[in-house]
């Protein structure tokens, strides 16, 4: 059974997601009869990476949410990420464009690395402040990945994989996927948002069993949009 997941490094119910999806398939008794494909989805196209300010301060110019307010949901998303078990610290990461990750994770896809890679970036630009845009960042993350770097230089050298991303993208629209995490399972069943393990669970038995007759019902909470929403 094939899944695809729709993601951006940017979106914090992304990783969160992530982590209890990898959760309900750990248990999951058929777990090997699985396979896993990240797909790109970029919530900001246009963003300009601005390594000068913080996330907190972007999200309060770029939103028109105060301060006070805008550190409120910020700490509400770090709590709900410390329950499985990542510290994000979203106030420092750096707003940056995510094309360039959403490149290297279709290179990693290649190498047969591209979930240890989506950890690496998610890890990188929530909980690390790092700066996602920067190729040279990028590259040693790669390498330390096992990837090569020269490859990976001249990948980022050139526009290779920018097509592949906009695919995955056209994809989603025309699947009418328009906020993250989505997770497709099967090409048949759709899961929105970063729903709780159990969920995620119910959703691998009963598409596996092929008990259901119709798509599942998908979520609209915890999940960022196209305008760069996270609700």
């Amino acid at each position: 059974m094939h899944i695809k997941i729709w993601s951006d490094i940017r979106c914090p119910f992304c990783y969160i997601g992530k982590k209890h999806f990898e959760a309900a398939l750990n248990n999951f008794p058929h777990k090997d009869d699985i396979t896993i494909e990240w797909k790109s989805f970029e919530l900001d196209p246009n963003l300009q990476t601005n390594t000068t300010i913080d996330a907190l301060t972007h999200f309060v110019e770029n939103k028109g949410v105060d301060a006070e307010r805008a550190k409120h949901m910020f700490n509400n998303v770090t709590a709900m990420a410390a329950n499985t078990g990542l510290d994000f610290n979203l106030e420092k990461s750096i707003p940056a464009n995510s094309l360039n990750a959403h490149r290297l994770l279709h290179f990693a896809k290649q190498q047969g690395v591209s979930n240890q890679i989506k950890e690496a970036l998610l890890k990188a630009h929530l909980c690390e402040g790092k700066n996602i845009d920067d190729t040279n960042f990028l590259v040693e993350l790669a390498k330390t990945m096992g990837l090569d770097n020269h490859k990976v230089k001249n990948m980022f050298s050139s526009d290779a994989f920018t097509y592949e991303v906009r695919q995955d993208e056209m994809e989603a629209r025309n699947l009418g996927i328009n906020s993250v995490p989505f997770f497709v399972i099967d090409n048949k069943y759709g899961i929105s948002g970063a729903q709780p393990i159990e969920a995620f669970t119910n959703a691998l038995h009963e598409s596996y069993e092929k008990h259901q007759n119709k798509p599942l019902k998908a979520a609209t909470e915890n999940t960022c949009d196209i305008d760069g929403n996270c609700n």
